[in-house]
């Protein structure tokens, strides 16, 4: 079976469970931040899985209103989303290209308005290059980052196709040398406070985000609708913690 998440594992295929929509949103190329409240270990390929809760109608139209909105600051009016949101599935994949504390994405001023405002977590995993499965496939999931099997691997390597996100990302790196130069604290010293993300927020703006923090809050761990992160949902299936680790479906 996939490896659980530890400090020392050599991520070899190393793959991520999340809960729907985000999941789908993740891999069409709609979601461009994966937050969450550690960094990223990894750079590189993660392939992304979908874990077994059928997500409300509600939670989907709340997700969807957040994005439409965010790509509406930056012109995209014509989203189209996932005509279904599988479970316990592998999906496809992402390259995450760098992590970043929430405070520098929303400071980042050369990536796009609605980009900076997904910035909802203490760290922001930047994704690009979505592929999804042409057939997503049954498997489970495990807490955190885990190695995929390797014959699981080598059938969706296979099976996936290129997708053409609605606003291309590019993340500029610090140093193109360095691959994890893109770090938390990287860009630190080169951002003002001046530069937070200062958009006119519209009334849809303001509900759609106040909606996507609330439907994120079914999957925290106390149920508190304290949370103020879009993705606190995801959270409680990333815990790093050895002994609380558990399989998903």
């Amino acid at each position: 079976m996939g490896s659980r998440n530890r400090g020392d594992v050599n991520y070899r295929n190393p793959c991520l469970t999340m809960h729907q929509p985000w999941a789908s949103l993740l891999v069409y190329g709609i979601k461009r931040i994966e937050g969450r409240s550690w960094p990223s270990p990894i750079r590189g390929r993660l392939w992304i899985h979908a874990a077994s809760k059928i997500p409300e109608p509600e939670t989907i139209k709340a997700m969807e209103d957040f994005y439409r909105e965010i790509y509406a600051v930056n012109g995209i009016t014509d989203l189209k989303f996932p005509e279904h949101y599988p479970t316990s599935r592998l999906l496809g994949c992402v390259e995450v290209v760098g992590c970043v504390t929430c405070d520098e994405l929303v400071n980042w001023d050369q990536i796009p308005e609605g980009v900076r405002l997904e910035g909802q977590t203490k760290f922001c995993w930047l994704c690009e290059q979505p592929q999804k499965l042409i057939i997503p496939f049954e498997m489970r999931g495990f807490q955190g980052v885990y190695n995929l099997e390797r014959k699981i691997y080598e059938a969706a390597i296979r099976g996936i196709s290129p997708v053409v996100p609605p606003l291309p990302v590019k993340f500029p790196l610090p140093n193109p040398r360095d691959p994890f130069s893109l770090r938390p604290g990287s860009l630190a010293s080169s951002l003002s406070s001046s530069s937070t993300s200062e958009v006119n927020q519209s009334e849809n703006l303001v509900a759609a985000i106040a909606g996507a923090r609330a439907a994120a809050t079914q999957f925290s761990k106390n149920g508190s609708s304290q949370s103020s992160t879009v993705e606190v949902g995801d959270e409680h299936i990333s815990s790093r913690s050895t002994n609380n680790s558990r399989r998903l479906q």
